[in-house]
């Protein structure tokens, strides 16, 4: 009966535990597994596949769903590394069970058989129908979420007889990604300490170490030390050589108050939070209320001023009567000029206008014979410039202007930005020559095959473009002039089929529109 209640409490701290998300002991992140559907009176066997940093793990389980009894689970597992292996604050191994939406239930913790690499097994009932297995290493068996050590996942099922079983992939849930599992305060776990201390008693320690790590120190220390008296309680037992049971227990019972120090500094922090809310609104309270009155002050002060003012308006008034006939008469002279001078401006203003016209019309004829002289010249030069240019690559004039094509071997190798060095000297001496022809604009296009990833591409253009455009900076070509764009493999000349196709597709247009 005393076991029992133990438990029972137990429970009760665990629920009170799982309440309250904003833990600092406890961090939720999301995981995804795959769930399976278990089929009424079915026997399912489910295989478990270790994590790669313990591939050497196994498991089994024998799955039944029964009308009367829920879900019976028989998980058999092998090959399980020491917990304090894994890291600072792991002492146990717990068994989870992750519904479709979500939820996740500790079904129960997975004890150690010796010292090293050990076997268990455990047996328990669950009301899911469907659901995932894993198995994860936690710092105490009372924890409320999975930790990021996952040890075994669930594989896809399968029956003697052969029947497909339903599962559901990618379902979702909330692993524990606390600072707890790195803060220096976590106490590790000797291996001496393993090889020794009872289980549940390591356990205990990760629990209390857990409840300070929230703040419970502070906000529930009497709790605390009731934990902290019950480990001791069960460490002097141990000591004494007293029956295991009776050692479990004591220390079961530490652990489950561990929680409860650690959810009740929980709420009392939030309460003590709560309170300080408070505090700062009754204090801009009365900053409004003072604020409030120093402006009701204020009012009486203008009011004051206002009638102040209103008195040396009246003797204003007076005062402006007296000048309103001079007034009039001067806006009377005043209107007269006004009416002159808008004349006059309105005349000035059309003389003007007059006069920008006709330079305007003078300055449109010189500009317009200057174009015609520079279309002219840039027509003689184009031909001049085609003709230089055909030692570079081929050359052709359509209606985007000049457009001059540079093969593949100005490049080292069909995916690089690097020139081959027999190329270094033709860029110079193109830009050389470019640069002789300052009123032509150099559009700057790169393209390949269509041989790998787009974006690849796309990005593979534009470097080469842009270091085209470099080298030809470099050799005098202003940087006005120039533009640079890779079109990846949008715009092939040829299909990429054979690989004299896609070498004529891997090259560089120059295009040279005039700049009139």
């Amino acid at each position: 009966m005393k076991i029992f209640s133990l438990v029972k409490n137990g429970f009760v701290f665990l629920a009170i535990y799982l309440l309250f998300a904003g833990v600092y002991g406890q961090v939720d992140v999301p995981r995804k597994t795959t769930a399976i559907t278990y089929p009424l009176e079915e026997t399912v066997f489910v295989q478990f596949r270790g994590t790669t940093r313990f591939p050497r793990m196994k498991g089994e389980a024998k799955v039944k769903r029964t009308a009367r009894n829920g879900t019976q689970i028989e998980l058999s597992v092998s090959k399980m590394p020491r917990p304090f292996e894994l890291g600072r604050g792991y002492a146990t191994y717990v068994l989870w069970a992750i519904s479709p939406d979500g939820q996740v239930d500790n079904l129960g913790e997975i004890k150690r058989r010796g010292f090293f690499e050990f076997d268990s097994k455990i047996s328990v009932t669950t009301p899911l129908q469907t659901f995932a297995l894993i198995i994860t290493a936690e710092p105490h068996f009372l924890v409320r979420r999975p930790s990021q050590e996952i040890m075994l996942e669930n594989l896809n099922p399968y029956t003697i007889s052969g029947k497909t079983i339903s599962t559901m992939p990618a379902i979702q849930y909330f692993g524990n990604s606390s600072d707890y599992f790195r803060d220096s305060r976590t106490p590790e776990i000797a291996e001496i300490d393993y090889s020794k201390t009872p289980s549940t008693i390591l356990q205990a320690k990760q629990a209390i170490a857990l409840a300070k790590f929230s703040g419970a120190e502070r906000d529930a220390a009497e709790e605390l030390q009731e934990a902290v008296t019950l480990l001791a309680t069960a460490e002097e037992q141990w000591k004494a050589g007293r029956k295991e049971e009776e050692v479990d227990i004591t220390a079961r019972r530490a652990i489950s108050v561990a929680v409860k120090a650690e959810s009740t500094a929980i709420v009392r922090r939030q309460a003590r939070e709560k309170r300080n809310e408070q505090a700062r609104n009754d204090a801009e309270i009365r900053q409004a209320e003072n604020k409030y009155q120093e402006a009701l002050a204020q009012i009486e002060e203008l009011k004051t001023q206002l009638n102040n003012e209103i008195r040396a308006r009246e003797l204003s008034e007076r005062d402006v009567a007296n000048s309103v006939n001079q007034i009039r008469d001067l806006r009377a002279e005043n209107a007269r000029l006004r009416e002159e001078n808008t004349r006059l401006k309105i005349e000035a203003e059309n003389a003007r206008k007059r006069l920008d016209d006709v330079e305007k019309e003078k300055q449109a004829a010189i500009e317009e014979k200057e174009r015609e002289a520079k279309a002219a010249q840039l027509k003689a030069n184009a031909s001049e410039l085609i003709q230089a240019l055909r030692k570079f690559g081929t050359v052709e004039e359509n209606t985007r202007g000049i457009v001059l094509t540079l093969a593949e071997t100005y490049w080292s190798n069909p995916r690089t930005v690097a020139f081959a060095p027999a190329a270094v000297n033709r860029v110079a001496e193109l830009g050389a020559l470019l640069s002789k022809y300052p009123d032509f604009r150099v559009q700057i296009e790169a393209h390949t095959d269509a041989q790998g990833d787009p974006q690849t591409l796309e990005n593979l253009t534009q470097a080469r473009a842009e270091m085209l455009a470099e080298r030809l900076f470099a050799n005098g070509v202003t940087g006005g002039r120039l533009a640079a764009k890779g079109m990846g493999a949008t715009l092939p000349v040829a299909p990429n089929t054979t690989l004299a196709n896609r070498a004529k597709n891997r090259r560089i247009q120059l295009i040279l529109t005039p700049n009139i």
